[in-house]
């Protein structure tokens, strides 16, 4: 790499697959030193990709603080956030349970602003910080049957423009991707009409790749992105254009 773009210590909260996956092998082929959290397996790319994974439940304090901890000492401090773990548990409102409104909270929403927290304090001593948080147009948009699930990526943009506002004096930027349709597990458990359906709303009439993800957020978190913080950036083929 360039003396202009620097190898920095990058960490992707739920890495192990997907689109987090992507952007740890993008991070990763940029020159970053990347570590990734998983609740259970690692990846299997992992040594292949030249990734740390590192086990952590975001909802999780402790384990949450043990894999920043071990990143620190193996790694460095991270410098580059990038929050994407999360769960849905899609249903609609009269037929949702607290539980599954309150676990998608958990993990999206507060789980990331606990790694924020914690990313931020060595960040703000180092006076440089990327953090991206990757939201969803359904945050955006609204969708039925994901009142808790657009409730977590919506709060992600609140969240993301605060801390943007609050730690832009330390040159920490903050900025959240929101991804349309995207060929990952989750799109893949949909049939064949609610497939059609979804490109009927995309006016680019295609699927997305998690690599294309990647490619904005490893974009957000490299120096010449350095004046852009509190944006929200769609992925999405032109969906949320309505």
């Amino acid at each position: 790499m360039s003396d202009a773009s620097p190898s920095r210590v990058a960490l992707v909260t739920g890495g192990s697959r997907g689109i987090g996956l992507a952007i740890a092998a993008r991070l990763a082929a940029t020159g970053h030193r990347v570590a990734v959290t998983c609740n259970s397996t690692p990846p299997a790319e992992a040594e292949e990709l030249g990734l740390l994974a590192v086990q952590a439940d975001v909802t999780n304090v402790d384990q949450l603080d043990a894999a920043f901890s071990l990143v620190e000492e193996q790694l460095g401090p991270v410098e580059i956030l990038v929050a994407n773990a999360g769960i849905t548990r899609d249903n609609l409102v009269l037929r949702m349970s607290d539980d599954d409104f309150t676990s998608v909270i958990e993990t999206n929403l507060t789980g990331t602003y606990r790694a924020s927290k914690r990313a931020i304090r060595n960040m703000m001593r180092g006076r440089w910080g990327r953090i991206i948080f990757i939201s969803s147009v359904v945050g955006l948009g609204g969708q039925a049957g994901q009142a808790n699930y657009a409730a977590s990526k919506a709060g992600l943009v609140g969240l993301g423009r605060s801390l943007a506002k609050e730690f832009a004096s330390r040159n920490v930027t903050v900025n959240i991707v929101a991804p349309g349709p995207i060929d990952t597990d989750m799109l893949a458990a949909l049939n064949e009409d609610q497939h059609a359906q979804i490109l009927d709303l995309v006016p680019l009439g295609r699927i997305g790749h998690p690599d294309e993800i990647a490619a904005a957020v490893t974009f957000l978190a490299s120096e010449d992105a350095g004046f852009i913080t509190g944006a929200v950036l769609p992925v999405d083929g032109g969906l949320s254009m309505g």
